[in-house]
């Protein structure tokens, strides 16, 4: 009887169809489906007896910062971060120093990642309004997960807005194409009102509602235009999520958990410019119309939108201070908390978190069966944990939801049959693989 890397046995696993015990193999980093008691040869065994096991955790949005701003976070702590909350996949962004706009610096980051990330790995490349031939090579290139444009500025230099480029893009690439989506004009136009603010309350004043349903309406026409589907990321307003309800045809989209949990005056009473991301977290109508989607099925995935930045500066004071918050860590924890407050169950963590995420991005991964990636996290949903910054391993150090209690300490993350955390023993010795898009659909 050929022997098995690793087993798994008396888990409830997470599938698609509902709650499941089943047993588990892992043979040359791929699930087997195994008869429950069924008695197999193993190197490991885990007994899962009263844990829950989900597919492996994919987090479609973070910022690792390598290269260039590595005093942030680097690919080495990014991934330790995301695997000590879970995540076995994440997918990066490529405003770096320099941007990632060529096949050139996306094979670099994949060379890195090979050498320093616990999990596996996907890097977008940048649009810009000169990389169109850059662009047209990313479908190719093991480990491109797809292209990103910034239609308003955030954190770096990245932006392309110009309706005529735009086009261009569409028409002439596949594969997914991920939005930041502000309007970049209306943020000019309006920028005299955070260069005159004393708080980070006037985040969501200056970058309002108008600047995100603006430019959302304005790209899903030219994807009507162009017969094209565009991913849109963080949406952050119930009129936005109200205009993509009717226009799904078109578009695929992200919400955060912080847009799902945090909400305005508050945030920004406690918090301070620790709040301040882009799009801004908004009021508390717009984080009940977040969910009232997400419950319609509007949103698709959710992302943590990982954009960590050091507390000295975060601590310059608005509106000097950088947009973005860490998340990697705690969007798994977060999304527990909901499930503990009664706003989510558990297939729905994973529709989000697993199985639209790899369907999404045509990824072997995201379910718990034969011969799909052996990325597995398995949680003891009986035991109460508080999230707290100190706990944090970001290079930033702290969390917007330190406090937060959830049910579901993580007990193992197990990356391509790999055992990477055990009962919060990390293990460095095995890296990640490079992501390899439109494998498999579900």
């Amino acid at each position: 009887m050929e022997k098995f890397d690793l087993i798994i046995k008396g888990g409830t696993c997470v599938l698609k169809s509902g709650l499941k015990k089943r047993d588990l193999g892992v043979r040359n980093g791929k699930i087997v489906v195994l008869d429950i008691g069924s008695e197999h040869p193993a190197t490991k065994i885990i007994d899962a007896s009263g844990l829950h096991i989900f597919p492996g955790l994919i987090d479609t949005q973070v910022h690792f910062r390598e290269p260039g701003l590595t005093h942030k976070e680097d690919l080495a702590s990014g991934s330790l971060a995301a695997v000590q909350g879970g995540v076995t996949t994440f997918l990066e962004m490529p405003n770096t120093t320099p941007p990632t706009t060529t096949k050139e610096s996306i094979l670099e980051k994949i060379k890195l990642a090979k050498s320093k990330s616990l999990a596996n790995f996907g890097f977008y490349m940048g649009g810009t309004a000169e990389n169109l031939e850059e662009l047209k090579k990313a479908k190719d290139i093991e480990g491109c997960c797809g292209i990103k444009i910034f239609l308003g500025s955030s954190t770096g230099n990245l932006l392309l807005y110009k309706r005529e480029k735009l086009e261009e893009i569409f028409k002439n690439t596949t594969g997914i194409i991920a939005l930041h989506s502000e309007n970049e004009e209306m943020l000019v136009q309006r920028k005299s009102i955070r260069d005159n603010a004393k708080t980070a309350h006037a985040h969501p004043e200056w970058r309002n509602v108008e600047t995100a349903l603006t430019s959302t309406k304005r790209v899903i026409e030219i994807a009507k235009e162009c017969k094209r589907k565009v991913h849109v990321l963080h949406i952050t307003s119930k009129e936005e999520m109200d205009f993509l309800a009717e226009n799904k045809d078109f578009c695929t989209v992200e919400v955060t958990p912080q847009h799902l949990t945090l909400s305005a005056p508050e945030c920004y009473d406690k918090l301070g410019t620790y709040a301040q991301m882009n799009p801004p977290i908004r009021t508390v109508d717009h984080t009940a119309g977040l969910w009232g989607a997400l419950k319609k099925g509007v949103v698709d995935v959710i992302g943590s939108d990982h954009a960590p930045h050091t507390k000295e500066e975060k601590d310059k004071g608005y509106p000097n201070s950088p947009s973005g918050m860490p998340g990697v860590q705690t969007i798994f924890p977060v999304l527990l908390h909901h499930v503990q407050m009664g706003n989510l169950n558990l297939e729905e963590v994973a529709k989000y978190l697993c199985f639209n995420p790899a369907k999404l991005y045509g990824l072997n991964k995201g379910h718990l069966e034969n011969d799909f990636d052996a990325d597995i996290t398995i949680v003891n949903m009986n035991e109460e944990v508080e999230i707290k910054n100190e706990d944090m391993a970001s290079k930033c150090g702290w969390t917007p939801f330190d406090g937060y209690k959830y049910k579901g300490k993580i007990n193992y993350t197990i990356v391509g049959g790999n055992v990477v955390v055990e009962n919060g023993v990390v293990n460095s010795s095995h890296f990640g693989s490079p992501i390899k898009v439109n494998q498999r659909k579900f």
